[in-house]
């Protein structure tokens, strides 16, 4: 073949392929709503902002993550912004914060949903002391945000400041936007509107784009009333849901203890767990081999965790992953260019990274520039489809080595999804690694299944082998078949012939796939 014809049939490939992600991801329009304004999109701004939509789903792993909490927390949000009067879509402002990672801190000491220092907490009456945190509280910040927001408000009348002065403060807003908006209803948008508000657009279309119907057997956080002293060892045999997952979402307890007085508790409801006490050591209980060591709550993974300047992440000395000092990639690149581009010796940074020199670094990853631990911050991992001991090291800034060691483990061949990892102690000599297994059910339909989570437990009518999960997978923006075949560890073929899906490959965002993992 001629190499200028083939160079052209590469080029218009990936124009092809290029073009194919565009036309899945949220596409900003030159006109849409905030408010009660209604915002006129220049088209320079438009492309800017599609920018941040586009990195947003970049890393679809990172993404999903943000959107499953957003989902779950979402009835919270809007009950308390709507209590306090505030606009419905100020909520996307909480992702953009801090993901809404509870425990979320900021390089200038910010902290929680909402991203409150301690001085503008209280002023908004939220409790900030050796015992409690209400900036974790996900109903107190928000509430405390809606407050903050609606006073502002008060004095810009107009809702684009307003907002901004979230980020710059009221004085800040006052002279940055004096009384050019006080009153407008039509705003344009354009190359010198400020950064904070075009940023929060991209999150506004892009969330807005994953949301997900809740239903009646959608896992959501439910709020109880409870008068400490107390434990969440003692609310754990109380309510019948395992202690992580009141720790997980109930860390405005500071020191993991509640005090004095009455509060409100987060469960997470529709999970499948019982409520009425745990079951005492006495009492009979069915277990098999392959669940008697299997967690009964699988939390959400929020690794790695990023912290700092994260709209400069792509640069170096500005973030940190995990609490070490990182950078993500802005490109796919070679070890050597890249590790030249941030400015540290190849050498080095392969260490650091358990990378080979032959290797490329991927476009929205994330790479240590210091050493990683010998153990991670967290107890357990249980392994993901598509995962590798690699990606688990990197996500939780391990060090591949320990991680083997730990789990006495050498082989990415010997790597199952459902293993239980240790990620702090070491495994004995001869201990088998646990499974976790999700339970299947025996009635329930893939087209009744619906819930924030990516991918859920579904039954069949047919006959499922016990080494295999069903799943029903709920498709995003900006996936194809190849992608979700790959998490999944399924070739396209089969992911298309369980789902009788023909030859033009098409997949629509929101149709249900069914998954079989062996």
């Amino acid at each position: 073949m001629n190499p200028t014809f083939r160079f052209c049939l590469f080029t218009i490939s990936l124009f092809l392929i290029h073009f194919g992600l565009q036309a899945q991801l949220p596409q900003v329009p030159l006109e849409m709503q905030f408010a009660d304004l209604t915002l006129r999109i220049h088209p320079q701004a438009q492309r800017e902002i599609q920018l941040d939509v586009d990195a947003l789903y970049r890393n679809q792993t990172y993404f999903n993550l943000k959107a499953d909490r957003f989902n779950l927390y979402l009835p919270i949000l809007e009950r308390e912004l709507r209590n306090q009067g505030v606009p419905d879509e100020i909520k996307y402002l909480v992702i953009q914060e801090s993901g809404l990672v509870p425990d979320a801190v900021s390089t200038s000491n910010a902290v929680g949903f909402w991203q409150f220092k301690q001085g503008t907490a209280e002023e908004v009456g939220l409790r900030v002391d050796s015992q409690i945190d209400e900036r974790k509280n996900i109903a107190k910040a928000t509430r405390g945000a809606a407050i903050y927001l609606k006073k502002h408000q008060n004095i810009l009348n107009n809702w684009m400041a307003a907002l901004v002065s979230y980020q710059m403060g009221l004085g800040g807003a006052k002279a940055y936007f004096g009384n050019q908006y006080a009153g407008q209803k039509l705003v344009v948008v354009d190359r010198n509107t400020h950064w904070y508000f075009k940023k929060f657009l991209a999150h506004k279309v892009a969330f807005e784009a994953a949301r997900i119907s809740l239903t009646s057997t959608t896992p959501r956080l439910t709020e109880v009333q409870i008068q400490g002293p107390t434990t969440f060892t003692s609310l754990s045999k109380r309510f019948g849901v395992p202690e992580a997952q009141l720790i997980e979402f109930n860390k405005w307890a500071v020191n993991g203890k509640i005090p004095t007085g009455s509060h409100t508790l987060f469960l997470l409801k529709g999970t499948g767990l019982q409520e009425g006490p745990v079951p005492s050591q006495n009492q009979p209980r069915q277990a098999t081999a392959s669940t008697k060591n299997t967690p009964t709550y699988k939390p959400k993974n929020s690794f790695p965790k990023i912290s700092g300047n994260t709209t400069k992440a792509t640069e170096p000395n500005q973030i940190l992953v995990n609490n070490l000092e990182g950078v993500q990639a802005s490109s796919q690149l070679p070890v050597s260019e890249f590790s030249e581009e941030i400015g540290i010796r190849q050498k080095r940074f392969l260490k650091f990274n358990d990378l080979q020199e032959s290797e490329v670094v991927q476009e929205g990853g994330y790479y240590y520039t210091e050493k990683k631990r010998p153990s991670a911050a967290v107890a357990t991992h249980i392994v993901e489809a598509g995962e590798t001991l690699w990606s688990i090291s990197q996500k939780y800034g391990i060090r591949l080595a320990s991680l083997k060691s730990k789990n006495r483990i050498r082989k990415e061949s010997d790597l199952r999804p459902g293993m239980i990892l240790n990620l702090k102690e070491s495994r004995k000599k001869g201990e088998a690694i646990p499974q976790y297994m999700e339970p299947i059910p025996t009635t329930l339909s893939p087209s009744t299944t619906s819930s924030p989570v990516e991918s859920t437990p579904v039954e069949s009518t047919e006959q499922v082998p016990p080494s295999t999960r069903a799943l029903v997978h709920t498709v995003r923006a900006g996936e194809t078949l190849f992608s979700i075949s790959k998490k999944y560890g399924l070739s396209v073929d089969e992911l298309k012939q369980l789902n009788g899906i023909g030859t033009q490959n098409l997949i629509t965002v929101g149709q249900k796939l069914r998954i079989l993992i062996h």
